[in-house]
């Protein structure tokens, strides 16, 4: 399926209603669209982490890079009404997510967490600057997913890709800290308690 776009502006959405990929008209507030925006804003978010200088550990940018191409095929299946896969993308329906987008995050999940240290607690999101910009995809990220979880017949592989991207991001994050302390969350502590 390839993409042509002659013209950005086209002037169909200053009424505050936009086309599904289906060419329904919604309003730009419909679940659907609010997902879409969400995704687009977490594709964004992940182009801020892979583009800001400093160096990505090996493999981080195919990684990401992939994971911003699979945020379209996201958005691109939360724009059609009629959830769950299907058995294949039609030419002019578009890719439709399926298991092995979760399969592949979970094997990069594993690869990864592997050589970190067990969790003791709540990572106080940070460490370098890196780090701190894959929480703010993870943060952005979970907010996709409870967006897209508000479309009444989104794909369900729309959602377990969200949520274990999420995973990823988080994992990521921790790796991108190596060298700088992991700080911890301490319930309850305050200045002056003992």
């Amino acid at each position: 399926m390839s993409v042509h776009l002659t013209r950005i502006y086209t002037r169909t959405g200053d009424d505050g209603r936009t086309h599904l990929a289906d060419l329904t008209r919604v309003p730009k507030t419909d679940p659907r669209v609010e997902a879409g925006g969400a995704v687009d804003e977490l594709t964004a978010a992940v182009g801020v982490a892979v583009a800001t200088p400093g160096d990505l550990p090996d493999g981080y940018a195919g990684w990401l890079r992939q994971v911003q191409n699979d945020l379209f095929d996201i958005g691109a299946d939360v724009s059609r009404p009629g959830g769950g896969p299907a058995a294949g993308p039609a030419p002019d329906d578009g890719p439709r997510v399926d298991g092995s987008y979760v399969a592949w995050l979970e094997e990069i999940c594993d690869r990864v967490n592997a050589d970190l240290p067990a969790l003791r607690s709540f990572v106080l999101p940070g460490g370098t600057p890196l780090s701190a910009r894959l929480h703010v995809c993870r943060t952005v990220c979970r907010r996709a997913e409870r967006r897209a979880l508000a479309v009444p017949d989104v794909n369900p592989e729309v959602t377990r890709y969200l949520n274990r991207l999420s995973d990823l991001l988080f994992i990521l994050a921790r790796a991108a800290a190596e060298g700088a302390p992991e700080v911890l969350w301490q319930p309850g502590r305050r200045p002056g308690a003992a």
